[in-house]
């Protein structure tokens, strides 16, 4: 594995990359969720590039970009051994200048939900990952695939919003969630929970679970559905949203199987989790 930390560098490695290349952008703190897109990039292409950066647009003041999770050396070595093949590693000053030109998430589905809540965070999110995508298709192979995790459901909809709109080379490619035995969805914000809050953001995903079991009794009204998730979900310290949109991201009244996605974000402690689940 190769690892590098400048742009001109990344260029230079992927030169020779003409077949398909699979790629996973991370901010690091690496867990098995994002082994999963490892290994699923690895499957579907001959080379396969990780970018690790925790990138400073997308958080708002006062939140915890300072505290995020970083441990480069462990994520170097679970990345040499899921097989990556260049690991990008950037610093902010190269990739950020002075007086950019912005990319800014459209005005209605980028500031909904986690957009409503956290003004502005999906132009920067928009930003890092064009320019990622742009820099690892620079010398165009034949096939470039990006893989995102389902968890981030709003975020994976404005990037394949952002790939068509901008007619951008390459396929957007959404992943499961990845959870621990006990339902919990895996994320990097994890580390920040004491053993009692691990226990109320098990609520997250038991009100998903209570969601659909309720659907797979006929129970279609997303007001009745989604009261009794509030039910479960009062316990957590503090409830964003409960959501129920389409793959589209617009806002449902019933149900419609195959087409929904239930939403939750909730403040554990001073921790802000998101899950969901497709129906």
């Amino acid at each position: 594995m190769i690892i590098v930390h400048s742009v001109e560098e990344l260029i230079s490695h992927t030169q020779n990359m003409r077949d398909s290349i699979g790629f996973v952008p991370t901010m690091g703190a690496l867990h098995e969720g994002h082994i999963s897109l490892i290994k699923r990039a690895k499957e579907e292409n001959s080379k396969v590039v990780v970018s690790i950066f925790v990138n400073p647009t997308q958080f708002l003041e006062g939140e915890d970009f300072d505290a995020y999770p970083r441990q480069s050396l462990s994520d170097s070595e679970i990345c040499r051994l899921a097989g990556v093949d260049v690991l990008f590693m950037p610093t902010s000053t190269s990739m950020y200048g002075e007086d950019e030109i912005s990319i800014f998430a459209p005005p209605i589905r980028g500031f909904i939900l986690d957009g409503s809540s956290r003004a502005g965070h999906f132009n920067g999110v928009l930003t890092v990952v064009m320019k990622l995508l742009n820099i690892i298709n620079f010398h165009k192979p034949q096939k470039l695939r990006a893989y995102f995790g389902k968890k981030d459901a709003q975020q994976l909809a404005l990037i394949t919003q952002m790939v068509k709109d901008y007619f951008m080379s390459v396929e957007i490619v959404g992943c499961e969630i990845v959870r621990d035995k006990s339902g919990l969805a895996l994320s990097s914000r994890n580390a920040y929970l004491t053993t009692q809050e691990m226990q109320k953001a098990l609520l997250l995903s038991k009100s998903l679970y209570e969601a659909v079991k309720l659907i797979m009794q006929g129970v279609l009204e997303t007001k009745i559905v989604s009261a009794s998730m509030e039910k479960i979900l009062l316990e957590t310290t503090k409830i964003d949203y409960i959501a129920f949109v389409d793959r589209e991201f617009k806002q449902l009244q019933r149900v419609e199987i195959g087409n929904t996605i239930i939403l939750v974000a909730c403040m554990v402690g001073s921790t802000r989790l998101i899950d969901n689940i497709w129906i």
